[in-house]
């Protein structure tokens, strides 16, 4: 499951045009879900993992908590925008 995870990342990261945004944030918001687009190793974060978006710190840098199936946080740590792809569960409403 999460090798099909990674590879819809690494589609989506192909696919993606760029986006000139004037700020990140205009476009996060606190508890979007997120995943890693790239290791975080001294927190043991691997590319792929998901957590929740819980404060922008600065211009395109967010706090991101991680937590366990329990709701146990294991990891918050703030990451660039780049580092980050915030998740859907909907479709993009058109028009």
């Amino acid at each position: 499951m999460i090798l099909t995870f990674l590879k819809v990342v690494d589609n989506l990261e192909a696919a993606a045009k760029p986006v000139v945004r004037s700020r990140w944030d205009d476009a996060m918001k606190p508890f979007d879900v997120v995943a890693l687009l790239e290791d975080v190793p001294d927190k043991g974060l691997l590319r792929g993992q998901v957590g929740t978006m819980v404060e922008t710190l600065a211009l395109e840098v967010f706090e991101v908590e991680f937590c366990d199936n329990d709701g146990k946080t294991y990891a918050s740590v703030p990451l660039p925008g780049k580092s980050i792809l915030v998740l859907h569960y909907e479709p993009a409403q058109i028009g």
